[in-house]
């Protein structure tokens, strides 16, 4: 589609997200890059959705020759995505781990991270939102539900299940802490919803999260950068760091809430787009 489009005149901008590399996609990565190595490449402009994502790209794509491109973070409408008053102290805190959980390790470590934080703040609970797609939806459910009774913590942890990006804001609304566990995600959308929330984030430190948090929104446990394996964060490190956020909680959640609404808002996203579109529509219609 993309080379008869070309071929008839329109212009063609990518926005690229992540690759596929030997760590987490196994067999076949190469296989899994060959279109999307082809469509950068033929691209008149690429918006990179973070410095990761360039970084990777140019690793497993290849460098562009054609060096109009940039980086442009994925945004948020902070109209919807806001704050909705203040979270009740009475809830105690509850820990938000969401999003589409592809490999087991995200949520096993978030179990295992409220176990250790409950050692410091008893009023702790793990709210899990989202599919699991590792395998079957009743058997990852139970195979959560074994682990955190294994740990003693099945009565703190609440599994919601799916939810729509209509309902999100109220899920985070309802929450107290974003929990990323993820490794090397390379600008996960999830993170800039719940800093507009104003929920802090506690994070593994790789891929681009790091770039979407800064050094005033939450607190990263470090990773290595390794395309072979996985290093999930170690939840000790994670339990300290939302020990350390939720003892400044006002402070951490005040300042996610500002860095989306300086950083990522939807509205100045729409018209760098608007901005480029016209730019190259201009320089293709020259020539």
């Amino acid at each position: 589609m993309a080379r008869l489009a070309k071929k008839s005149g329109a212009v063609l901008i990518i926005n690229q997200n992540g690759v596929a590399y030997p760590g987490w996609h196994g067999k076949g990565w190469e296989r899994a890059n060959r279109d999307m190595k082809r469509l950068v490449h033929m691209a008149d402009y690429v918006f990179y959705q973070s410095r990761f994502c360039k970084e990777s790209a140019d690793l497993f794509l290849g460098e562009r020759q054609n060096r109009r491109q940039e980086v442009l973070y994925n945004p948020v409408d902070t109209s919807v995505f806001r704050p909705h008053g203040s979270r009740d102290a009475e809830g105690g805190t509850v820990m938000l781990l969401a999003g589409s959980h592809w490999s087991p390790y995200r949520v096993m470590t978030a179990v295992e991270t409220l176990g250790k934080v409950r050692k410091e703040n008893d009023r702790a609970s793990l709210r899990i939102a989202g599919r699991f797609c590792w395998r079957d939806e009743k058997d990852a459910r139970r195979e959560v539900i074994a682990r955190a009774r294994e740990l003693g913590v099945d009565a703190y942890v609440d599994i919601t299940g799916p939810y729509t990006q209509e309902q999100a804001p109220d899920l985070f609304n309802q929450c107290s802490v974003l929990l990323h566990t993820k490794y090397n995600d390379p600008c996960p959308r999830l993170v800039i919803e719940a800093m507009a929330c104003g929920l802090p984030v506690v994070y593994s430190a790789t891929g681009g999260v790091p770039e979407l948090v800064g050094d005033e929104a939450g607190e990263g446990v470090p990773g290595p950068l390794d395309w072979n394996r996985d290093h999930p964060p170690d939840p000790a490190e994670l339990a300290d760091a939302t020990v350390k956020v939720l003892a400044n909680y006002e402070g951490y959640s005040g300042k996610a809430r500002l860095r989306a609404v300086n950083k990522f808002d939807v509205k100045p996203w729409l018209l760098r787009h608007e901005e480029i579109f016209q730019q190259v529509l201009q320089e293709s219609t020259a020539q």
